[in-house]
């Protein structure tokens, strides 16, 4: 097949939807589908890598949140790719200006159009005027018109299909989890040279090392973590915590450190590359998440891919990777995070074997499976399609759809 994926955010940025779509570009195509990008303009993009598989459209940073670009020009450059490139489905992950070319690409060639809503927008606001100019009420009716456009909504948890029917989304919701790519985050034994030099770089020499990955921002809630290590420290005063990750909130957090009296006890390392990350993880004795604003939390399922166990916070993005005393910890409000990491580090053997058992219930979660049920809606909504086309008795796209049908099978 011919697949068109469209989103604003893409390589170089580092997120969670660009790790998405970066695994299912990646199983699709080994599978034999051509797979190609409608994405936003970067100016740190490499265009000459990207050539003939990535699209990039005109566009500016998001007035409230310039880290992310909304294309601003471009539809009919885009409507000539879409017809050039034979695209047979076209697959949105966002719902801004990507996502509203791709509806307007499928609308005007007939063509199936599906969507992964990747994102808790009622958890965002506060980028927007403090949360001031865009209410609750406007995410959902936006969410629900956009959601309602589509032949099929994918989304990573039960939680989020949860959150889209109560919003209204009336047509049909898949619940696919991303998945995991567990060979990258093996450890090999080429690396242990690299671990070693990074804990030297990091100053980890003894005590246990505490990770945390991820964005630092407001609703990755971060600063529970640093606000429990003083009480963590009075149990192992060697314990380090590592924070793995960029954003708005690295000052704050690097301020509240030092008013703690703990910034001898905390390193920040800012953003590190994707395929990098499986270095830190490895050197962390427990990875603890304190976000609950998480459609999936794929940095959990990367911790648990790569053994470390995990101390989350209670949700139920959370509930199919960790079952508190069995895969994980889990704690229910912030004041109960001390106490979780305290009594996780309590027992080494304990420890690992928890680990193991959360790695050996999250192999359903790997990209293979990730892709083999991405293929499965696609099939689904070709196959409507073309029906629909022999029900009407239209010859338009004929071509289209019955080779669709006979490429859809690898």
């Amino acid at each position: 097949m011919n697949i068109g994926l469209f989103t604003d955010t893409y390589h170089p940025q580092i997120n969670g939807v660009v790790t998405s779509i970066n695994l299912l570009e990646k199983e699709l195509a080994r599978r034999g589908h051509n797979v190609y990008i409608f994405t936003s303009t970067d100016p740190h993009a490499d265009i000459k890598a990207e050539k003939g598989r990535v699209y990039r459209f005109s566009s500016l940073p998001f007035i409230f949140f310039k880290e992310r670009r909304l294309a601003v020009a471009g539809l009919f450059k885009l409507a000539r790719l879409v017809n050039r490139l034979d695209i047979d489905v076209i697959h949105t992950h966002t719902e801004f200006s990507l996502g509203m070319m791709g509806i307007f690409a499928a609308r005007k060639y007939d063509l199936p159009i599906v969507h992964t809503y990747h994102t808790m927008y009622e958890d965002y606001l506060h980028y927007i005027g403090n949360g001031k100019f865009v209410k609750p009420s406007t995410v959902r009716k936006v969410s629900k018109f956009y959601c309602n456009q589509m032949d099929k909504t994918i989304v990573p948890s039960e939680k989020v299909q949860t959150v889209l029917e109560n919003y209204g989304v009336s047509n049909d919701i898949k619940v696919i989890p991303t998945g995991t790519d567990f060979h990258q985050f093996k450890l090999k034994k080429q690396h242990l040279h690299e671990l070693n030099q990074l804990k030297e770089q990091l100053g980890i020499h003894e005590g246990p090392t505490l990770l945390s990955v991820g964005r630092l921002s407001q609703e990755k809630n971060v600063e529970t973590i640093l606000q429990a290590m003083p009480a963590i420290l009075n149990e192992h005063p060697a314990a380090k915590l590592v924070i793995v990750g960029d954003g708005p909130m690295k000052k704050q957090l690097t301020d509240l450190a030092h008013t703690l009296q703990i910034g001898s006890s905390i390193v920040i390392t800012g953003a590190v590359p994707w395929q990098e990350v499986n270095n830190y993880y490895q050197l962390g004795d427990l990875f603890i998440s304190a976000s609950t604003s998480e459609t999936q939390g794929l940095t959990l399922s990367e911790a648990i891919a790569s053994k470390t166990p995990v101390v989350a916070k209670a949700d139920p993005s959370l509930d199919a990777l960790v079952t508190d005393g069995e895969s994980g910890f889990v704690y229910r409000t912030n004041e109960g995070l001390a106490d979780a990491v305290i009594n996780a580090l309590s027992d080494e053997v304990y420890l690992k074997r928890m680990a193991v058992t959360a790695f050996e219930r999250s192999q359903c979660l790997s990209v293979t499976n990730f892709g083999n049920n991405i293929l499965d809606v696609y099939r689904e909504v070709v196959t409507a399609k073309n029906q629909l086309y022999k029900q009407s008795s239209r010859l338009t796209g004929h071509r289209r759809w019955m080779r669709s049908l006979f490429m859809i099978g690898k």
